[in-house]
């Protein structure tokens, strides 16, 4: 009996700092706040809208530089507007003059993290370019987004390439 009395107390300490353990890692700013690996389906939302919306903005053609704008407008917000804007009013001019026509195809992407209203993802992609007549050309690329959660809708607030 006095056998069975020695195993109480180390394992009663041991629950305990379990105990004290599992509740520091919740009470950790962004320790359980972080839904990226325990919420499949939000974060395959939010990997399935921004990718979505990344091929949208990213790929053109000389007639649907608009509707191209358009979406851009919808889809980005922040910072990620602001550059997209400059970038795309110098581009605009060239794609009908060249008769260029540009497609971005995702190829991966994951969500680093997930936390309240904002993500921070990893993205490789395929852009893939052709001028009227000529070959066509693929480039591949990485890019960092930060998308944010605004009226239901992910969208991208920060994109660095990488």
């Amino acid at each position: 009996m006095r056998r069975g009395l020695r195993w109480v107390l180390p394992a009663a300490l041991w629950f305990t700092a379990l105990g004290f353990g599992a509740a520091g890692l919740q009470a950790r700013p962004g320790g359980s706040a972080d839904r990226a690996v325990i919420d499949p389906a939000a974060t395959a939302r939010v990997s399935s809208q921004v990718d979505s919306a990344l091929s949208r903005i990213l790929s053109y053609t000389p007639q649907n530089t608009g509707a191209t704008a358009l979406a851009a407008r919808t889809l980005l917000s922040g910072t990620a507007s602001t550059q997209y804007q400059l970038l795309f009013a110098q581009v605009e001019g060239q794609i009908g003059s060249q008769r260029l026509t540009v497609t971005t195809r995702v190829t991966h992407s994951g969500v680093l993290s997930l936390t309240g209203d904002q993500a921070q993802l990893l993205i490789f992609v395929a852009q893939t370019a052709q001028r009227q007549g000529a070959r066509s050309s693929t480039v591949e690329g990485q890019l960092s987004v930060t998308a944010r959660l605004i009226d239901g809708q992910w969208r991208i607030s920060d994109m660095t390439q990488r």
